[in-house]
């Protein structure tokens, strides 16, 4: 009786992720054709021209408004909480983990930060074309993005359904 509850528990969880998986497979087809072609520049947003000029508070508040309202975040999050949650394991074990994920998905934001502390004055032209880079190649940093999320929740809700 046991198992069957578990079957279905199991079933309720694969099934949602594994339509996830496919709409973040079907994303990636979509943000790759979106790509801008050799030799056309990207424009940034307008808003992102205005964030050097934001004071301390303001740039923390637009921080953590992108941070939740980034679609890569979101993703990244829910992928990391549904490998999580297929564990099996306590409560407390899933915190500590996504506790961890959360920690080191904050490299990425941390990183800058550190190279402006380190680097000074120096760091401003490595950062400028870091952040031009990324202008320029976002769809497909998010085609890949969405093509490595997509294939791992499709790969475990498929292990999940013959479990």
């Amino acid at each position: 009786m046991g198992n069957a509850i578990g079957q279905v528990l199991r079933a309720r969880l694969n099934g949602p992720v594994f339509v996830i998986g496919l709409l973040l497979v079907l994303l990636t087809a979509r943000q790759w054709r979106g790509r801008p072609q050799p030799g056309h520049e990207v424009e940034a947003p307008k808003w992102m021209g205005s964030v050097e000029r934001f004071s301390p508070g303001k740039a923390a508040g637009a921080g953590v408004v992108l941070s939740g309202a980034n679609p890569k975040n979101t993703l990244l999050a829910i992928g990391a909480a549904v490998a999580i949650a297929q564990t099996g394991t306590g409560g407390a074990d899933q915190a500590i983990a996504y506790a961890v994920f959360a920690v080191i998905a904050t490299l990425g934001v941390a990183a800058p930060i550190v190279m402006f502390f380190a680097l000074g004055d120096r760091s401003g032209q490595i950062l400028a074309g870091l952040r031009d880079w990324m202008a320029q190649h976002n769809a497909v940093i998010m085609a890949v993005l969405c093509l490595v999320i997509g294939a791992k929740l499709i790969g475990d809700a498929i292990s999940g359904f013959s479990m």
